[in-house]
C-alpha cells in the first residue's frame, strides 16, 4: 500500500470532477451532522453483493474472479461496478469512474452489501463529492479495510453508517474469516474477540500475543481503521466524533518515525484526549530507519498511549493479517486491555 502518496494527494486533483463547487457543497451542508445511528439489514443467502474499486487498481483479473468465488462460497450472487477494471495512474479508474460505481451502488435496490476489493489509496479523494443523502437513504453493509477506512469514518461522520472494517475480496479468506463473516453479516451476532489461541507444540502462545498497555475496562463507541487513514483525515469534516470512544487502529510497511508522526498527530489533534480506551492491532511490515536507529513501537506506545490513563492494550488481530476480526465501526462496545477482548453490546445491523 502506497500511503504516502494517499498524504500528498489528499484534498488535492478534485478538481477534475465534473461536479460544481455548488453542488457539492450543497451536499455537505445537508449531510453535516450525524442524526443517529443508521444500520442496514443483516445479509442473506441469495442477496446480491456489489463489488467496486474506490481506491487502488487491480493488477490482474483473477483478483475479481476469486472476489465472486468468495461471494458463491456464501450464497450471494454478484453484480460487478462497471469501472471495477478501469486504470488511471495506481487509481481504479478517474474520481469521477469510482465515485460513480460507489454511488450507483447504494442506488440499486437490487444490490443489499458492497464488497471493496482491494484497498491501496485513493479513497480519500471522493469523500467531498460524495452524495451522502443517497447512502442515508439506502443504508447498506459496506466492507473493506486499509484505504476503506476513509469511506467507513466518512460514512458514519456524514450520515451515522455502521460499516465494517475486515477483508476485502482480494484478502486471503481463511476458515477463520468466513465464520466472522457469517456470524457478523449473515447472523448478525454480537460479536465477542479475543485474539485466537495458537500454542502449536509449543507451552505458551508465542504468535498473536497482546500487551496490555494499561490494564482495565472500558465502554464506547468503537472507531477506528488504518492509523495513516485516520490521521490524513484530521481537520476534516469526514472524521467522527472521538469523544469516549474506543479507538482502535493498525497499520502496514511503515518506518518508525512516519508512525512516530501519526501518534504524535493524534495526540496534537486532541483525539488521543478524548477517548477512553485504545486498541493497537497489528503493524504488519513496519520497522525502523536507517542511520541513528528509530524508537519501538513499544516506545511510541509508552510515550502517546500510557500516560492517558485509559485501558489500552495491542497486539490484537486487527489488520493486513489473514485471520483478523471483523470490526463494526460506530457501535458499543466493552474493552478488556487485561485480557485483550472486545465485546459488542449491541448489533450492528438490522
Amino acid at each position: 500500500m502506497d500511503k504516502r502518496t494517499f498524504l500528498k494527494s489528499l484534498g488535492l486533483g478534485l478538481g477534475s470532477l465534473a461536479i460544481s463547487h455548488r453542488t457539492a457543497q450543497a451536499v455537505a451542508d445537508t449531510a453535516s451532522a450525524v442524526k443517529g445511528v443508521l444500520k442496514a439489514r443483516t445479509l442473506k443467502e441469495g442477496d446480491t453483493i456489489g463489488i467496486i474499486t474506490p481506491a487502488g487498481a487491480l493488477a490482474e483479473e483473477e483478483t475479481i474472479t476469486m472476489t465472486k468465488e468468495v461471494l458463491a462460497y456464501f450464497g450471494f450472487k454478484v453484480k460487478e461496478g462497471k469501472y471495477i477494471r478501469s486504470r488511471y495512474g495506481n487509481l481504479a479508474g478517474t474520481d469521477q469512474e469510482r465515485l460513480a460505481d460507489l454511488h450507483s451502488m447504494f442506488a440499486d435496490n437490487e444490490v443489499q452489501g458492497i464488497l471493496c476489493i482491494r484497498g491501496g489509496n485513493g479513497a480519500s479523494r471522493l469523500l467531498p463529492y460524495i452524495d451522502y443523502e443517497l447512502i442515508r437513504r439506502n443504508p447498506k453493509v459496506l466492507l473493506g479495510y486499509s484505504d476503506i477506512t476513509a469511506l467507513i469514518l466518512a460514512f458514519y461522520a456524514k450520515v451515522g453508517l455502521v460499516s465494517f472494517h475486515g477483508a476485502v475480496g482480494s484478502s486471503t479468506w481463511t476458515n477463520y474469516t468466513a465464520k466472522l463473516f457469517k456470524e457478523q453479516l449473515m447472523e448478525n451476532k454480537l460479536a465477542v474477540y479475543e485474539n485466537p489461541v495458537k500454542k502449536d507444540n509449543t507451552i505458551i502462545q508465542y504468535k498473536d500475543r497482546i500487551q496490555t498497555i494499561t490494564p482495565g475496562v472500558a465502554e464506547g463507541i468503537i472507531l477506528g481503521g488504518n492509523l495513516t487513514l485516520i490521521t490524513g483525515l484530521c481537520g476534516t469534516p469526514y472524521l467522527p466524533d472521538f469523544k469516549d470512544a474506543i479507538l482502535f487502529t493498525e497499520e502496514i510497511d511503515e518506518k518508525s518515525e512516519r508512525l512516530d508522526r501519526m501518534f504524535c498527530q493524534l495526540r496534537n489533534s486532541g483525539i488521543l484526549s478524548q477517548i477512553k480506551g485504545f486498541i493497537f492491532g497489528k503493524c504488519t511490515n513496519c520497522g525502523p530507519v536507517q542511520g541513528y536507529g528509530s524508537l519501538t513501537l513499544d516506545q511510541m506506545l509508552n510515550d502517546y498511549i500510557k500516560p492517558l490513563g485509559i485501558p489500552a492494550y495491542s497486539g490484537a488481530v486487527i489488520g493486513h493479517i489473514s485471520d483478523q476480526f471483523l470490526m463494526p465501526v460506530g457501535v458499543k462496545v466493552r474493552m478488556d486491555a487485561t485480557n485483550g477482548r472486545i465485546e459488542y453490546l449491541e448489533k450492528s445491523l438490522l
